[in-house]
C-alpha cells in the first residue's frame, strides 16, 4: 500500500475539468485509489467522489494506492497533482 498527502494550490480548488482529467489519470491503473479530505473520503476513479469533496486551495487532501501496479500509479498520481492542481 502506498499513501501519500498533497495540498491544493491551484486557486480555483479541485473543480470539474480537472476532476475530470485525474480521474481519466487513476483509471489507467488496476490498483485501487482512494481519496480523503478530512472525514470525506472517495474512490479516485470516480468524477463524483473527487467532486463532492469539494477541494479548496489550501485543503490537503490523501491518496491511498492499494493493488499490482500500486508504484506506477502513486508515481502518476501524484506528478498529476503537482502538475495540474
Amino acid at each position: 500500500m502506498k499513501e501519500f498527502s498533497y495540498v491544493i494550490t491551484d486557486k480555483e480548488g479541485i473543480h470539474a475539468r480537472p476532476a475530470g482529467l485525474l480521474v481519466k489519470e487513476a483509471a489507467k491503473f488496476a490498483s485501487d485509489i482512494k481519496v480523503a479530505k478530512g472525514d470525506k473520503r472517495g474512490d479516485l476513479k470516480r468524477i463524483f467522489s473527487v467532486m463532492g469533496l469539494g477541494a479548496k486551495c489550501g485543503d490537503t487532501l490523501t491518496v491511498t494506492i492499494s493493488g499490482a501496479d500500486e508504484d506506477a500509479a502513486a508515481a502518476a498520481v501524484e506528478a498529476f497533482l503537482k502538475a495540474n492542481m
